[in-house]
């Protein structure tokens, strides 16, 4: 079964309110067994609008990632954001089968 992934796209305005999005945030992480796979880092846009902060979490499927953000932990992590950053928020299945050969 494909994994799911979150793929967040953010710009971060209070970087120090942030951080309570981010703390927040950890409780539906964990509840629902998702993991970092990008968490920031150097990154460059050779195409597209940037943002300064991408991430991208896996679940261990599509329904996972969806039930992790409707869920009432992400909810009360979400408003924190608000006011604090802008972010594009894709869902997305992974894909597993055959790759070019």
């Amino acid at each position: 079964m494909p994994k799911g992934y979150w793929i967040a796209r953010v710009d971060v305005s209070d970087p120090v309110g942030y951080q309570e999005y981010v703390a927040a945030n950890a409780t539906a992480f964990r509840k629902y067994d998702a993991r970092f796979v990008v968490r920031g880092g150097r990154s460059e846009a050779p195409e597209g609008t940037p943002r300064s902060r991408n991430v991208v979490l896996e679940f261990k499927d599509y329904d996972t990632a969806l039930a992790c953000y409707r869920s009432p932990e992400y909810a009360a992590a979400r408003t924190l954001r608000e006011g604090r950053s802008v972010a594009d928020l894709l869902i997305i299945e992974g894909y597993d089968g055959p790759q070019p050969g």
